[in-house]
């Protein structure tokens, strides 16, 4: 009986840090089940834009989106701020540069059209005063001509109008200076402002001087010579007078 006590005397203790082993190892997950770890997100990758609203289209029907001014002096002179219908209702009357800052380039062509005196007159009464004030006759006249532009051309006519602007705007001109009773031209840079305002009024001249005793339309001669400026043709009536301006220019330097 001794032997016995002694040999279970003898006998280790199960130790208790086995049993918080099991505990822990039963809380690990187990290999079979993997772990998905959160990825940084991408930075290349831009977020998604979120639509503020339908976008807005001239006439319903052309985007201002994608059209550029590559001429870096006319960028700031040549507003390309979205509108449906380009009227302002004379807003910028009597204040300086604000048909710059607030009204469309395409209602500053529209509004160019209706200016009498650009044209002489061909006709008894029917001179460029004849659609003076008619500014929903020009509005149409200017919508069948986009429409004629994207149905020749396939491309958004408010890009071939801005490339027209810049292909007609003259970079030099000539002024007169007298000087004790001898007057002589001096050749001056153009501004700006002022350059595309002449582009503007040699399109108009180049167009309405064609539309009399004609048998085309005026709205197929507005396309036809924005078409001829956008690309720079020499056949077009505006560049040929931009051309003849910066020869005199040069010849008076």
């Amino acid at each position: 009986m001794a032997r016995k006590k002694k040999t279970d005397e003898a006998k280790p203790e199960e130790p208790k840090e086995e049993k918080s082993e099991e505990k822990v190892e039963e809380s690990k997950p187990s290999p079979e089940e993997p772990t998905v770890e959160p990825q940084p997100a991408d930075e290349s990758e831009p977020a998604p834009k979120k639509k503020t609203g339908q976008e807005i289209l001239l006439f319903n029907r052309w985007s201002f989106e994608g059209t550029e001014v590559k001429d870096l002096s006319l960028q700031s002179y040549i507003n390309l701020t979205p509108v449906i219908i380009p009227h302002s209702g004379g807003k910028h009357q009597h204040k300086k540069f604000w048909k710059t800052e607030h009204i469309s380039i395409v209602e500053r062509f529209i509004n160019k059209i209706m200016t009498p005196g650009l044209v002489g007159k061909r006709i008894k009464g029917r001179g460029s005063s004849l659609n003076m004030g008619k500014k929903q006759k020009i509005i149409n006249i200017i919508y069948n001509a986009f429409a004629i532009i994207e149905n020749k051309t396939g491309e958004n006519p408010i890009q071939v109008l801005i490339n027209a602007i810049e292909n007609a705007a003259p970079k030099e001109e000539t002024t007169r200076i007298s000087l004790g009773g001898i007057s002589y031209q001096q050749a001056v840079d153009i501004s700006p402002q002022r350059r595309v305002d002449l582009a503007l009024k040699l399109i108009v001249q180049g167009t309405v001087g064609l539309a009399y005793n004609n048998i085309k339309t005026i709205d197929e001669l507005l396309a036809n010579e924005l078409i001829l400026a956008g690309r720079n043709d020499t056949n077009s009536r505006a560049v040929k007078r931009k051309d003849e301006l910066e020869r005199v220019a040069i010849s008076a330097r």
